[in-house]
């Protein structure tokens, strides 16, 4: 007679931490677990400069048969009831060696992500070559007693068997709980990946409604995705040199009305944001929109505006500012 095993009803919750260095591809992992843009993404290093939540609801039928992720595996509009976990995500920024008060902000983003949490998920460039840089990534886990997962990404880039060699390499140097490669591009292995997690959390509550996706206020997202243009539009230092305050966010029934001012550190950068007659500011405020009405779905009035603000990657008033924590009032 065949063993009978009754369905595993336990409901599964727990928080996990995203690390890696900077460009590993940690903000589109997570928003392809979400289904949701949460974090913006670029090739440029600190494009991710504070911790971003996620939300993602495992309905109990994908965790067992392993169903897309970022469509059915996350899905954001089950019942309580029909979920067999909820994992909340922590996307973080790039571990680095720190230059700047902003860098140093950075890295203790990076250092808190490490505690208080149910697992940690170590996301590594498997198309870059093993350098000193990843031991410094792998040492950081040496402060922490949590169990860690590594996702050797962008295997969609790679040859399968310089996979072998590279998780050779990670395993000498820590013990991982699982090593899973993925492409969080094509989300290759992210069912398998949501799998493996469910089945590590603890059984926990529902902490959040199964609506809920993330914490950050609209605003904050309506800045990020203007730096974002920002950094995809321009060149040299830009990218590092620009931030972004939402200074008005009102919502109409048909319309929302934005108004933001962009912050470099010197009238040269100034000049680059906006351009010869004003074209790259209009490119920028164009791009922006266009996201942002696809994801409100409504029509969106974007004014923009720059000033210079020197040295502000050394100044704590205003890198508070920047905290979306602040803007939700926490």
């Amino acid at each position: 007679m065949d063993n009978f095993q009754e369905p595993d009803n336990t409901f599964r919750s727990g928080f996990v931490s995203i690390l890696g260095r900077p460009n590993a591809g940690k903000s589109t992992l997570l928003n392809a677990l979400a289904g949701s843009k949460l974090a913006i993404v670029s090739d440029k290093p600190q494009t991710t400069r504070t911790a971003i939540q996620g939300v993602v609801n495992v309905p109990r039928a994908a965790a067992k048969e392993g169903t897309h992720a970022g469509q059915d595996i996350s899905s954001q509009n089950d019942s309580a009831q029909e979920l067999a976990a909820q994992i909340i995500f922590l996307d973080t920024p790039g571990i680095q060696q720190p230059a700047s008060r902003l860098d140093r902000e950075m890295m203790r983003e990076v250092r808190a992500a490490l505690e208080g949490r149910d697992l940690l998920l170590l996301l590594v460039d498997a198309a870059v070559r093993f350098g000193h840089r990843d031991r410094e990534a792998v040492a950081l886990l040496k402060e922490t007693s949590t169990p860690c997962f590594l996702l050797l990404n962008k295997i969609d880039c790679i040859s399968k068997k310089v996979l072998l060699p590279l998780m050779e390499q990670y395993s000498k140097l820590h013990e991982f709980r699982e090593i899973i490669p993925i492409s969080a591009l094509t989300g290759e292995n992210l069912p398998l990946l949501l799998e493996r997690l469910v089945a590590c959390l603890p059984e926990g509550p529902l902490y959040f409604p199964p609506d809920h996706i993330t914490e950050q206020p609209m605003r904050f997202l309506a800045g990020e995705i203007v730096r974002e243009k920002v950094i995809l539009l321009t060149r040299q230092e830009l990218p590092y040199a620009s931030a972004v305050v939402v200074d008005r966010f009102e919502e109409e029934p048909s319309l929302i009305r934005i108004a933001a001012t962009l912050f470099v550190e010197r009238e040269s950068q100034k000049g680059i944001v906006i351009g010869a007659g004003g074209q790259m500011l209009k490119r920028i405020g164009t791009l922006a929109r266009q996201e942002l009405e696809s994801i409100l779905n409504r029509k969106v009035f974007l004014e923009l505006f720059v000033k210079v603000r020197k040295e502000w990657r050394e100044d704590p008033r205003f890198l508070r500012e920047l905290d979306w924590r602040r803007m939700a009032g926490g």
